[in-house]
């Protein structure tokens, strides 16, 4: 197998929420020589040293300094480790009978369909209070991941729900309640609470809040005869973000200084503190020109000369649904990486956006294809428009094709994302 592939698969897996992939990005920075800066200090950076900020365990950037004056501009990528889920409302559990079960909230816009009778993990991050010590009273934030199956939210059977082929559409009050426990109800009254202490190692009592969310715990695959097709959880957007991890940290001494930023909350309209719509990026790029020695002029020179990847999964051509596409700009899954336009720019790519990166596709000996969506029907957006506008920076959005976007299980190409960390890399030693 492949080495990328593996490592993806391993990311995918290990990363249930934005809280555990910014654990595992940090992990892979800090093996790579990557020093932590702090945004509450005083930065000092040097040529060819690399850096990054963790913003609330949920969002990065990173940067390796290049060798080139900061005013010849910055290579940047950017993508999101957020993807549509459903969050457990913890003040919801109750007994019904003999087992309890919780609420949920619906975040951003999944496949609801494909959510039910699944085998459940439990993952986010929880407040806790010390006892026992010195630090008694304190209160301390550490994240959870419960990854076996430890919640289901079950169907009713055809025979209770006849409509359920025919359109049915679910309640999201009333039919996403997860099943967490068919047990003696603790004595704090809270399943929820005792499962999140064993995984802790503290007392239920400890726990003061909790922000869980639900996920598939059946690992990522590969599938197909040939075994060139993918299958797995959130690879919108975390494909996406291992890419361009991978491509930064297959990079050594670059030209140009070489960024990556990885956003929260894309699937909830990025306005956010950690959120494409915040200042996360354009304040520490201020914060590091600053530190390279530009003033506002020279900063302003250093944008007008970079450039930005906006990395987003990309719909793929699926026949059994042909008549969803533009069969003139229908990508297929191990073809090449995606260019995605969009006339009412809900993707950054512009003329001249496109062609800087088709040479750079040349130069890597990779292919490309190109989509647009029908004409009648509205497209997404990524956090490219948002980021070319806060940033005054040259984007283009790209992506790699699947099948599914939004669903539980979702389905993209190997070779795709092999080619895609290849371009990477072309752009960023640059």
């Amino acid at each position: 197998m492949n080495k990328h592939i593996k490592d993806l698969m391993s990311f995918l897996d290990n990363s249930p929420t934005s809280i555990q992939a910014v654990q595992q990005i940090e992990t892979r920075l800090l093996a790579k020589g990557f020093t932590r800066l702090d945004e509450n200090e005083s930065w000092h950076v040097k040529t060819g040293g690399k850096y990054y900020i963790n913003r609330d365990d949920a969002a990065v950037v990173a940067f390796q300094i290049g060798s080139l004056s900061p005013m010849d501009g910055f290579h940047l990528a950017g993508a999101h480790l957020d993807s549509p889920c459903l969050k457990i409302k913890p003040e919801s559990e109750k007994r019904h009978g003999n087992f309890s079960q919780v609420g949920v909230e619906v975040y951003g816009s999944p496949i609801i369909a494909t959510w039910f009778d699944r085998s459940l993990g439990l993952a986010g991050r929880a407040v806790w209070r010390e006892k026992g010590s010195k630090k008694a009273g304190k209160t301390q934030i550490s994240p959870v991941n419960i990854a076996r199956p430890a919640a289901i939210i079950p169907n009713a059977a055809l025979h209770i729900n006849r409509k359920v082929n025919d359109g049915f559409e679910y309640n999201k009050q009333n039919h996403l309640q997860a099943i967490i426990g068919d047990c003696e109800t603790p004595a704090d009254g809270s399943i929820l609470k005792n499962l999140v202490a064993g995984e802790l190692r503290i007392d239920a009592e400890q726990i003061v809040s909790m922000e869980l969310f639900v996920y598939e715990t059946t690992k990522a695959e590969l599938n197909g005869s040939d075994a060139s097709l993918l299958v797995s959880a959130r690879q919108d957007d975390q494909t996406m973000s291992h890419a361009i991890l991978s491509a930064l940290l297959g990079v050594s001494k670059p030209n140009k200084t070489a960024i990556a930023v990885w956003y929260d909350h894309e699937e909830i309209g990025s306005m956010t503190r950690q959120g494409a719509f915040s200042t996360f990026l354009s304040g520490i790029m201020e914060r590091l020109m600053m530190a390279l020695g530009l003033d506002r002029e020279q900063q302003l020179i250093a944008l007008r000369n970079s450039y930005l990847v906006s990395g987003d999964m990309a719909h793929a051509f699926l026949p059994a649904f042909a008549q969803n596409y533009d069969t003139d700009y229908a990508p297929r899954i191990n073809q090449g990486i995606v260019i995605k336009s969009n006339i009412n720019h809900k993707y950054a790519t512009t003329l001249a956006s496109k062609q800087r990166f088709i040479e750079v596709c040349e130069k890597a000996g990779v292919s490309w294809q190109e989509f647009l969506t029908r004409s009648d029907v509205p497209c997404g957006s990524t956090i490219g428009p948002i980021a070319e506008a806060l940033n005054g920076v040259m984007t283009i959005d790209i992506g790699s094709p699947m099948w599914a976007m939004h669903s539980i299980r979702e389905t993209s190409g190997v070779h795709d994302h092999i080619s895609l960390i290849k371009v990477l890399i072309e752009y960023y030693k640059q």
